[in-house]
């Protein structure tokens, strides 16, 4: 029954959806193309578990009542990022398996295994602009490039060491180096995040001069960790997955090593 209610209800929403869009007349195939996106419906946990596995990041609209206006908001919001993946689900026996209770919004993202919910409570509005903040905040990829909005949920990630790859985008060398960057990314999966600082963007200066580095020596890298702010910079002629990889390594190696020395060494260190 409620697979039926939810192919019906989508099924209502897109044509109505289509409906307005012929009206225009000058409507370009791009916003054609925008319209008919809608989200994979999910109805079971094995197509659900593969639907979330497949993508660096995906998101679903998980509903017990697929008939609240939270509903049409994530449909929308689902035509306005392209370039995520959606599902949307009402299966209980799914919904219970994901320990949903209420209407939810889930992120799932490869990078480090995290999920974030955004769960809706009667009474609280969410309309598409939220919908959209929530998702561009939290969707952390094996390489994410640096802005305010991404800033926040790298520095909410229980992953404490942040890798940073200082590059211009407009540089005929860029889409080479963010190749091998992301190549090294992938075997770093939920202990370092990659991030990408452009600099052919003037308010990453800031991000460049807190590592105290100019952009005559770019490209380089940079290792950061968040809870004690240690860092490292390493300059590069060229960008190669071997270096990458080297680099990671030997900043992991360092960081596990301060943790793991005794008590009475790091005393006598401070009594010197």
């Amino acid at each position: 029954m409620e697979n039926s209610f939810l192919h019906m209800f989508l099924l209502v929403f897109l044509s109505g959806v289509f409906l307005l869009g012929s009206g225009q007349k000058n409507s370009s195939s791009e916003d054609t193309i925008k319209e008919e996106r809608k989200p994979v419906l999910l109805e079971d946990i094995p197509s659900t578990a593969a639907f979330i596995d497949g993508a660096e990041v995906a998101v679903v609209g998980f509903f017990e009542d697929s008939g609240k206006p939270e509903a049409l908001e994530f449909l929308t919001t689902v035509k306005n990022i392209p370039d995520i993946p959606f599902g949307i689900c009402t299966c209980s026996q799914v919904l219970s398996h994901y320990n949903i209770t209420q209407n939810t919004i889930s992120l799932f993202r490869m990078v480090d295994n995290k999920r974030q919910d955004l769960e809706i409570q009667d009474g609280n509005k969410v309309d598409v602009a939220k919908l959209s903040r929530f998702i561009r905040i939290n969707e952390l990829r094996w390489v994410t490039e640096y802005n305010p909005m991404t800033a926040v949920g790298l520095f909410d990630s229980a992953v404490q060491t942040h890798v940073l790859l200082f590059s211009d985008k407009t540089s005929s060398l860029h889409i080479e180096r963010i190749n091998k960057y992301r190549e090294a990314a992938v075997a770093f999966q939920g202990k370092a995040l990659f991030i990408l600082v452009d600099l052919s963007i003037k308010d990453n200066d800031r991000v460049l001069s807190y590592f105290h580095l100019k952009k005559s020596q770019l490209p380089a890298l940079a290792a950061y960790y968040t809870a004690d702010e240690e860092q490292d910079v390493l300059l590069l002629d060229e960008v190669s997955v071997e270096r990458i990889t080297d680099f990671c390594n030997a900043f992991l190696q360092r960081k596990e090593e301060e943790k793991t020395s005794k008590p009475e060494d790091n005393l006598f260190r401070e009594e010197l």
